[in-house]
Order: C-alpha cells, then sequence, then structure tokens
C-alpha cells in the first residue's frame, strides 16, 4: 500500500506528463486583474468571466480607475457572471483598498490579500502562485472532488481542511501547478457531472476511485 505522500508524488509526475502546460485558465496580464476575475469567477465559468472583464477593462483600464468607478457602474458590466451586486461591490471596495493603501499594487502576502474585500483562502492561493511564484494549493471544486476520489484526503469536504491536508503530503513548490492540472483533468478525464472517464485516465492503476 502507497503512503499518502508517495501516491501524491507519483500522481504529480503523471500529470505533469498529461498536462504540461497546465496554467490558470482565466486570462489576465496584471496582478489586479487576476482579482478582479477570480472575484467573477464565483459560480460562474472561467470562459465567461474571461469575455466580460475585455468590457470592464476597455472602460476602466487600470486600479484608479476602477477604485473611482461606482459599484453600479461596475455592475452594469459584470452581471452576465451572476450575483452581479455583489460581485460589482466587492472588487469596487477591493481595487478602493488597493489604492489606498497599497499604492495600486497587489500585496504579495497571504494575510494582506486575505483581509481584501471578497477574496479568500482559494483566491489568495491562486494569487500567491500565479502571480507570485510562492507556494500555493487552490481548493476549488475540482481540487476537493479529485484528491478525494484519488484517496490523498479522507472524505474531506470542507476546502480549508482539504489544503490544510494536502500542504502535509504536496511539495510546497509542486502545489499551486498540481492544482492547476487537477483543474484540466476534472474537466477532460474525471468529471463530475458524468461518469468519470477511468478507463482512459493515466493515473488509472494507482487510483482506488473512491466515490466514483
Amino acid at each position: 500500500m502507497m503512503t499518502k505522500e508517495k501516491l501524491a508524488l507519483e500522481i504529480i509526475r503523471r500529470l505533469k506528463e498529461e498536462y504540461p502546460d497546465a496554467g490558470c485558465t482565466l486570462d489576465y496580464n496584471e496582478a489586479w486583474k487576476l482579482l478582479v476575475s477570480v472575484r467573477l469567477a464565483a459560480q460562474c465559468t472561467d470562459e465567461r468571466v474571461n469575455v466580460v472583464v475585455e468590457k470592464l477593462y476597455e472602460k476602466y483600464p487600470d486600479v484608479d480607475a476602477l477604485a473611482a468607478a461606482e459599484p453600479e457602474d461596475i455592475e452594469e458590466i459584470v452581471r452576465p457572471c451572476g450575483l452581479g451586486a455583489s460581485k460589482a461591490r466587492d472588487i469596487s471596495k477591493c481595487m478602493r483598498m488597493l489604492k489606498e493603501q497599497y499604492g495600486g499594487k497587489v500585496p504579495d502576502q497571504f494575510d494582506e490579500l486575505l483581509a481584501l474585500p471578497g477574496v479568500g483562502r482559494k483566491s489568495a492561493n491562486l494569487i500567491m502562485g500565479d502571480v507570485f511564484g510562492k507556494p500555493a494549493i487552490v481548493t476549488d471544486t475540482h481540487c476537493i472532488r479529485l484528491v478525494n476520489r484519488m484517496g490523498l484526503v479522507d472524505q474531506i469536504k470542507e476546502p480549508k481542511k482539504v489544503e490544510m491536508a494536502l500542504w502535509k503530503i504536496i511539495p510546497p513548490e509542486e502545489g499551486s501547478d498540481f492544482c492547476h492540472r487537477l483543474v484540466f483533468h476534472g474537466r477532460a478525464v474525471c468529471t463530475a457531472r458524468t461518469k468519470p472517464y477511468c478507463d482512459k485516465c493515466c493515473l488509472k492503476d494507482i487510483c482506488p476511485k473512491i466515490g466514483v
């Protein structure tokens, strides 16, 4: 029986081969844009977010412009992402806080990111890993579903508890890319809405397929 640590390393190795170029599926070229997109992505597809933010940045091209915008004006544009009012309010407060406290820059400390309006652990980890190249584990729905099925965590569904369990077995420098690869694998093979395609999975001989 493989230990969780050994199983994790083997899964990381195989997913690297399967998805060598896996990265963040939200489009951004500046840190603050990823903050905006992550907030909009709650209960919305990344594809839709990528379309909607183009219109947002045409009108508000930088932190200062977005900080000066009224939440209602932001909501007009981001409404297709759902939960428009609360997302617009969070984005407005977040950009104002970046402008006033950080000179328009996104902080690179986890606790400071968590203190920004609308930023939870998942978003803070995504920024830490993707923008700043620091150790990060992003427990989105794909990650939680897959690591439970693979037996890396023991039927834990709460994101923070999953994150803490994974920190113990995933090498810190691998966490961010590993989570991105889980998203790709979760969409293509280890699916949620249909039965997973275990027959074409690169992990089929080592995965216990728990709860499949």
